[in-house]
């Protein structure tokens, strides 16, 4: 594996494409004039809408969109905090492993890995001290960021832009080592009211998946495993975790989805 992969991946960071909003959907292209349409908007175009649809009937078209608004803009905080309490936790933890000359390069991934106690001491550091949300999203943010502090062992990336040529973009939320879980993870934190259903054919599962797919594609780096976070209103967050096989399902099952979607799209 290529002995650039930290800095490939430090570039995601940055979102790269331009985004077009002039078609009934939004896509992004590259310099070179690819087109590539949103993992999101990919998973929705596939996925079975009965169950939203009878949740729009119940509810009528108008409190359903506030609802939906209402659900966005609290994973919007929720997910702005622990963004922020892992790009600080890296900051803080990168400037003191420098300092103890204790950052060591793992040849198999390319990347620079800090020593999991300095890492764990920074969140503890950050953790007490993050910026406040509204009341509305505060139980979400607390129960994400409490266990991003006890679970997390390593950071290597947090919001990091992906695309492929297979035709998709998006932006994925952490790269980590999580406690009692081998190698490096692809992670996705999500909010939720209730406890959802996961298994193999979710849209969740399957979004693990593009991520994976998107990040190996532009860094080389292959992830050992997925985990999707779904912080809840209180209590400690639900948690699905997909082992090497289970992600390379995912992406299998996402690029079937992928072809179904420009296949409609011909259509």
């Amino acid at each position: 594996m290529p002995a650039n992969n930290q800095d490939a991946l430090a570039q995601l960071r940055r979102w790269r494409l331009i985004q077009d909003n002039s078609g009934p959907f939004r896509v992004y292209r590259d310099e070179r004039g690819n087109t590539y349409h949103s993992v999101t908007h990919i998973l929705s175009e596939t996925s079975d809408k009965t169950g939203l649809e009878r949740w729009i009937a119940r509810l009528g078209e108008a409190e359903a969109t506030q609802q939906r608004d209402i659900a966005a803009t609290r994973g919007t905080l929720a997910h702005n905090q622990a963004e922020y309490l892992l790009n600080t936790s890296l900051q803080l933890a990168r400037s003191t492993a420098n300092k103890k000359n204790s950052i060591h390069w793992d040849t198999d991934n390319g990347l620079g890995r800090i020593p999991p106690p300095i890492t764990k001491w920074a969140l503890n550091k950050v953790h007490p001290n993050l910026p406040r949300v509204s009341w509305s999203a505060s139980g979400y943010a607390r129960g994400l960021s409490d266990w991003i502090a006890e679970n997390v062992t390593e950071i290597f990336a947090s919001e990091f832009s992906i695309h492929h040529p297979a035709g998709f973009a998006g932006t994925a939320d952490a790269l980590l080592c999580i406690k009692n879980l081998p190698g490096i993870q692809v992670c996705d934190f999500k909010t939720a009211n209730t406890t959802k259903k996961l298994d193999s054919a979710h849209s969740y599962v399957h979004q693990l998946g593009a991520y994976s797919l998107g990040l190996q594609h532009l860094t080389g780096i292959k992830p050992e495993g997925g985990v999707i976070i779904i912080a809840r209103r209180c209590g400690a967050p639900q948690t699905h975790s997909l082992d090497a096989s289970g992600l390379r399902a995912a992406e299998d099952a996402y690029l079937r989805r992928v072809e179904h979607y420009f296949q409609a799209l011909e259509l």
